[in-house]
């Protein structure tokens, strides 16, 4: 008999396992299907605050995204801005100098001309000058010529006349006799 009990009390405690199991086992069912509708439950929660979180941050990163592109505009206009008025000033300072360039140019040639004239002047007086200097001292050279003329003249009609008889004194008359 030693033998069967090695065999009944195993029946009679799987036996005893099998009940409380059954009783136990829709407990255990009804608390899992209750878990997995909480689960379940806050599953669909967490679900729903994604979906609402992504909404909003879809909503915020299209008013980011708005915003953005509105400050891109506005600093594309004002850079926009800031090149025109540069470009217009850049324009406005070229006509400047270039009309300065023009009127410079202009005085340039128009002193360019009155040098040339004040050049031509200054050799004509030059040349007046030299001419006249030219001149006074060919009047120089003549009127020494001619004092030098007048004397050998005066120094030949002195030699002719003292050559000549008629201009000699007659001898002294020879001392009368005595009486």
């Amino acid at each position: 008999m030693k033998k069967w009990i090695y065999l009944i009390v195993p029946c009679v405690l799987l036996g005893l396992f099998l009940v409380f199991y059954f009783s136990h086992e829709k407990e255990s069912q009804e608390r899992e299907r209750m878990h997995l509708a909480k689960a379940a439950e806050q599953q669909a929660a967490l679900k729903k605050q994604k979906q609402i979180a992504e909404e909003k941050a879809k909503q915020q990163a299209a008013e980011t995204q708005k915003q953005r592109e509105e400050e891109e505009r506005k600093k594309e206009e004002d850079r926009r801005a800031k090149k025109a008025k540069a470009d217009k000033d850049i324009r406005d300072a070229f006509e400047r100098f270039s009309s300065e360039a023009d009127k410079s140019q202009k005085e340039s040639q128009a002193l360019e001309v009155e040098l040339d004239r004040l050049r031509k002047e200054k050799d004509a007086l030059g040349r007046a000058e030299f001419d006249l200097a030219k001149r006074v001292e060919a009047a120089r050279v003549d009127k020494r010529n001619a004092e030098l003329e007048e004397q050998r003249f005066i120094d030949m009609i002195a030699k002719r006349s003292a050559d000549s008889m008629l201009t000699r004194m007659p001898p002294p008359p020879a001392p009368a006799p005595a009486r």
